[in-house]
């Protein structure tokens, strides 16, 4: 069993950095989606942050060992980049539909469709406290979503058809996250992220347009190049994290990634109104982004915070 450093502020900051870049990811990847393709702006992200990691890797002699896989470990990445190319890509066409903000709150599907999947494939527990936060979340989406209830519910227009895209993407990504959970068992996380990225980069290749980035203009040059590197820095922040702090709490400080968007988009539309557009929500969707955001860490800490109940329970009767 992994045990943490107990340096929970390095933890804490680290999870802090993750949320941040994840959370300006989707306002560049929008500029960037204005010039190409989906298909071509992932073959993009995975070629580069694959061949960085296969530097880092091969300068270090820690390329992963094939042999160590057998049957059921190539079969687990073939699943694995199948999920992840499908995730990535998936996400970048309802990107396109949606503001960053809408994308990026629909995304905290994820681990709670994760969670579900989990207490069936790993036999893990869904506690009372998680159960209570999928409430909260399934109720911070319907405030959320208030002003466009009706259309999401009654026709399958341009928006309705982005947030169906982005909720398949977040489902797809369940089976890369359940095998890449398995495949930690024999390479590191790097050696995975690194035979992942460049096996979905070259499964893409024949759909691609690499030209298309001569279209870009510097600034989306620029923006294209950052969110290439913002796999990379961002994972590996993340997996520190997991290094010196409590996955739940980990969990917990990058369910805040939306509200990062949303803070993210209004200064951007407030500095460079040409670009960025503000998401337009009133009141009601502010709250219900914030009931999300609440939802999603509720059901990453539940566990943890019902064993922390039963603990003061006991030592309570035990003074008693």
């Amino acid at each position: 069993m992994h045990i943490t450093s107990g340096r929970w502020i390095h933890g804490l900051l680290l999870a802090l950095l993750t949320a941040l870049l994840w959370g300006i990811l989707p306002i560049k990847l929008k500029q960037v989606l204005q010039v190409m393709d989906p298909i071509t702006v992932t073959w993009y992200r995975l070629l580069v942050s694959g061949g960085l990691l296969f530097i880092w890797l091969r300068a270090k002699r820690r390329l992963p060992s094939v042999q160590a896989l057998g049957r059921k470990g190539k079969g687990l990445v073939l699943v694995a980049v199948c999920g992840l190319m499908g995730n990535y890509v998936l996400y970048l066409v309802g990107l396109n539909l949606l503001s960053p903000g809408t994308a990026q709150l629909v995304v905290q599907l994820g681990p709670v469709l994760l969670l579900v999947a989990s207490v069936f494939v790993f036999k893990e527990r869904f506690s009372l406290g998680q159960g209570i936060g999928l409430l909260v979340l399934l109720g911070g989406f319907g405030l959320f979503f208030n002003q466009r209830l009706e259309e999401l519910l009654t026709s399958l227009g341009a928006y309705t058809t982005g947030v169906l895209t982005i909720v398949l993407a977040t489902s797809i990504w369940v089976f890369y996250a359940l095998s890449q959970k398995q495949l930690l068992t024999v390479w590191h996380s790097q050696q995975v992220m690194m035979v992942i990225y460049l096996s979905c980069a070259l499964l893409l290749t024949p759909w691609v347009h690499p030209l298309e980035v001569l279209q870009l203009t510097p600034v989306q040059g620029w923006l294209l190049l950052a969110c290439c590197l913002n796999t990379l820095v961002a994972y590996g922040a993340f997996a520190e994290a997991l290094a010196h702090w409590e996955a739940s709490r980990v969990s917990a400080t990058l369910a805040l990634t939306p509200l990062v968007t949303l803070v993210a988009v209004a200064l951007a539309a407030w500095v460079w109104p040409e670009y960025v557009q503000a998401e337009g929500l009133n009141g009601l969707g502010y709250l219900g982004a914030v009931t999300v955001v609440l939802g999603s860490a509720l059901v990453a800490l539940g566990p943890s915070l019902v064993a922390g109940w039963r603990a003061r329970k006991a030592r309570l009767g035990q003074v008693l």
